[in-house]
């Protein structure tokens, strides 16, 4: 309950970013400039007398954008090869498992940072620099592998029931038995490992950003604004420690409802 509050609050962070920030997060102002907290600045203000408080609402909004875009594209890919692995098995299921183990060898994150080079790099609608989708896209395809061992385990199972069998008895279709007889009693794994894919999505987005591999200045995001204030850190720690300590409560929260539905959603703990 404490993360889903932490979570509705920065929702509504995000949504009413208009109204809760007192500036423009693009403006500047030299008259400002490294101002310590005031009333007119409750954070204080960067070198370029942007608000804190403002370029920090703000980046809410992106997070909040990309981390379920993200968790979307793992769920979809990462299900869609555990469904076919479990379910038809055999040769499929050899080949997409080898594959999905391949995919895990390799360094994600070095691989998150060429795909992202690359992508800012293609001149099509979905892929500018600073292009959300793209980001996420890219985070996404690189996070699938648990959702596809977690499918497939769920589905050795499931296929062995007796409702499933009597089903594909009567002549029900391959398509049918899964979308009414399988995907259904995985819903609960599923959200429950989205919603921890949900906290990776966002560091790994604050990661990037902060080597300059992601969202890119001067649109504000927490992870860019870590890069663009660290040589300041000692002298203004307020300008770190703020963007920091926002990443840091996402990503608590969304692990705090992981595990939270998984207490939720297990049999053993109902009583």
């Amino acid at each position: 309950m404490v993360g889903l509050g932490l979570v509705v609050f920065w929702i509504l962070v995000a949504i009413l970013a208009p109204v809760i920030a007192p500036y423009d997060p693009l403006a500047q102002d030299v008259s400002a400039m490294n101002q310590g907290p005031s009333a007119a600045h409750p954070l204080g203000t960067d070198h370029l007398g942007r608000d804190l408080l403002s370029r920090i609402a703000y980046g809410s909004r992106l997070i909040l954008v990309l981390a379920p875009l993200a968790a979307l594209c793992s769920v979809a890919a990462g299900t869609t090869l555990g469904l076919a692995a479990g379910y038809f098995g055999g040769w499929l299921d050899n080949v997409l498992m080898r594959f999905t183990d391949a995919v895990l060898t390799m360094p994600a994150f070095l691989i998150l940072i060429l795909l992202s080079t690359i992508m800012r790099e293609i001149e099509l609608p979905f892929f500018t620099q600073n292009n959300v989708v793209a980001i996420a896209l890219v985070i996404g395809l690189l996070s699938w592998m648990t959702f596809a061992r977690l499918t497939r385990a769920a589905i050795l199972t499931l296929r062995e029931m007796d409702y499933v069998k009597a089903s594909i008895s009567l002549g029900a279709s391959h398509l049918r038995v899964i979308v009414r007889h399988v995907l259904p009693n995985m819903v609960g794994l599923l959200v429950v490992e989205a919603t921890l894919e949900l906290s990776y999505a966002i560091i790994e987005e604050s990661a990037l950003s902060f080597l300059g591999f992601g969202i890119q200045p001067p649109v504000p995001t927490w992870g860019n604004m870590l890069n663009e204030y660290q040589s300041e850190m000692w002298t203004q720690p307020a300008k770190v420690f703020f963007p920091g300590l926002m990443i840091f409560i996402c990503v608590l929260a969304f692990n705090y409802i992981g595990d939270g539905l998984r207490d939720a959603m297990d049999p053993r703990l109902k009583h």
